[in-house]
């Protein structure tokens, strides 16, 4: 009995990984622009699939160790997935806020943007499954007893050593400290010489990386890519990203973490159907007792 809790736990804290990725990149995005990206989900399939595409041209290139393959496509995924995280700012973000536009406008222009993505996959790529190649040969790690595979592993550890760097360009860097600062006054930056648009474009190409990675790691771990894989994983992590506070990464990882463990440990315990009832219904009354989310603060706006 206590091993299957603690195997449980470890496959929740494999699932939070996958949510915290994701949620990091709907709080940049929030946290700078108070803007949520609807498409941040399907910016993950799409890393998801880029990953794919790239490890298969580079296993039929030649006799390449997997090792090198996954040191190759770890940044090719995340920096191709980060421009296409700027080219949807830049064609249907940027023009509506140039124009002042009604925050609603957005939210449906960043609806219709995860749309186009996943039926351009769709046209494009048919709808059949994709198998993603074997790029590690899982080993079994032995800990105290336990069994844990060393992707799994690989995927929390990687995912704790993303926040700690992203913590760091946030607190410790000028442009992290550029964007605290859009957050707060979005109106007075370009008084202090800082260019907004140079900081928005950044925090697009940061947060859509993240999902690239996140749309990797998950490939690798479940071996099936469909195109409609990024929606509910990725409305999922965006309400992780609302519980734990939205626009603070702490909110983002303890909220991602949060879901993870309550999905995995309701279908340890209860039919698999009823996960995402639990799930929803526990993290409804997290936001019942405290709105803003645990990290969140509320803000005061003068009119």
């Amino acid at each position: 009995m206590f091993d299957g809790i603690i195997q449980n736990i470890f496959n929740a804290l494999q699932w939070g990984s996958f949510y915290s990725l994701i949620a990091l990149g709907y709080c940049l995005v929030y946290g700078v622009l108070l803007l949520i990206n609807f498409a941040h989900g399907d910016v993950f399939m799409v890393g998801a699939y880029l990953a794919f595409f790239l490890a298969t041209c580079l296993l039929g290139a030649g006799s390449l160790p997997h090792w090198l393959i996954l040191a190759l496509i770890v940044p090719l995924t995340m920096i191709l997935t980060s421009l296409v995280g700027v080219a949807i700012e830049r064609v249907a973000y940027r023009p509506l806020r140039r124009k002042g536009a009604n925050k609603l406008y957005v939210v449906i222009t960043a609806l219709m943007c995860g749309l186009i993505l996943e039926h351009a996959n769709l046209a494009i790529f048919g709808a059949s499954r994709r198998s993603f190649p074997t790029l590690v040969d899982q080993a079994t790690i032995n800990l105290a007893g336990l069994s844990v595979t060393n992707l799994k592993m690989a995927v929390i550890v990687v995912a704790f050593l993303v926040f700690i760097l992203l913590e760091l360009v946030i607190s410790k860097t000028k442009i992290g400290m550029a964007m605290r600062a859009i957050s707060y006054d979005r109106f007075a930056i370009p008084l202090m010489g800082i260019p907004p648009e140079n900081i928005i474009v950044f925090t697009f190409a940061l947060g859509s990386g993240l999902a690239g990675l996140a749309g990797l790691l998950f490939a690798m771990s479940y071996p099936v890519l469909d195109p409609y894989m990024g929606a509910m994983i990725g409305w999922k992590a965006f309400i992780a990203a609302v519980v734990g506070g939205i626009g603070e990464i702490r909110g983002a990882l303890v909220g991602g973490f949060l879901l993870g463990f309550v999905e995995i440990m309701a279908v340890a315990f209860f039919p698999s159907t009823f996960r995402d009832l639990i799930a929803f219904t526990i993290l409804l009354l997290i936001l019942w007792k405290k709105p803003t989310g645990l990290f969140g603060v509320s803000r005061y706006q003068k009119i």
